[in-house]
């Protein structure tokens, strides 16, 4: 199975973060990586860092304490390191050149996915130091998900040739 990893840049929203990580648990990403001025459980004195965990917990649910994280004071580093380490850097974002997630051909090799600011996106100097960018296509009249949306879906279609019948995890009908 590839690994996935997911870096989370400027997301502002608690609950999108929430979202996220209950998403990255559902869907068995390594970690998760904070990076600019996303808001995790380390930022800030313990008042604000116990105010943001009872945020972030509303939507994650566990996720929080089950999916490995880790912050990113340089973006760019760490995509090199990730790189240096066998990582495909993918962003998820519309532009020139992306890579349209609904022709379903697997991804087979450990791809970083960087997800960006909800109303601006990733930046355009984090843009090029990236190896594709991977779009989901848009039917109606918005030209985007909801990031946390976004998330869920890319994860999906990463994650979806992992998957069989015949994980021994699967919850069975009762």
């Amino acid at each position: 199975m590839k690994k996935l990893i997911v870096i989370l840049y400027n997301i502002r929203s608690t609950y999108n973060v929430g979202a996220i990580l209950r998403t990255c648990d559902c869907l068995g990403v390594s970690q998760a990586i904070f990076a600019g001025y996303t808001p995790f459980l380390d930022k800030g004195l313990p008042h604000e860092q116990e105010k943001l965990k009872k945020q972030i917990h509303k939507t994650a649910l566990g996720a929080e304490d089950t999916v490995q994280w880790s912050r990113s004071v340089d973006i760019k580093a760490t995509l090199a390191e990730l790189r240096a380490q066998g990582y495909r850097i993918a962003a998820l974002e519309q532009g020139e050149g992306s890579y349209n997630l609904a022709t379903n051909q697997p991804f087979v090799e450990d791809i970083a996915l960087i997800l960006g600011e909800e109303v601006h996106g990733i930046p355009d100097d984090i843009l090029h130091a990236c190896d594709l960018l991977l779009e989901i296509p848009m039917c109606g009249r918005k030209e985007s998900f909801n990031v946390s949306v976004a998330t869920g879906i890319a994860l999906w279609e990463l994650r979806k040739a992992d998957l069989s019948d015949t994980r021994k995890y699967l919850r069975t009908q009762k």
